[in-house]
């Protein structure tokens, strides 16, 4: 199953077209009805910055 399968969605973008594998987006029914829900935004963690060593000069 990959890019010369007509049933799967990778198939059908191969080959551009659409069907139920792969719903066009103007093909939708009314925005209230079938809409999914909203995404909730998950709040992450700020990613950690890498602490750049300092090196100190020898006095010699």
């Amino acid at each position: 199953m990959g890019k010369g399968d007509r049933k799967t969605a990778k198939g059908k973008r191969y080959n551009s077209s659409y069907g139920n594998a792969r719903r066009h987006a103007g093909t939708r029914a009314a925005a209230g009805a079938d809409a999914p829900a909203a995404r909730k935004t998950v709040a992450r963690p700020a990613a950690k910055k890498a602490v750049a060593k300092k090196t100190v000069a020898k006095a010699g």
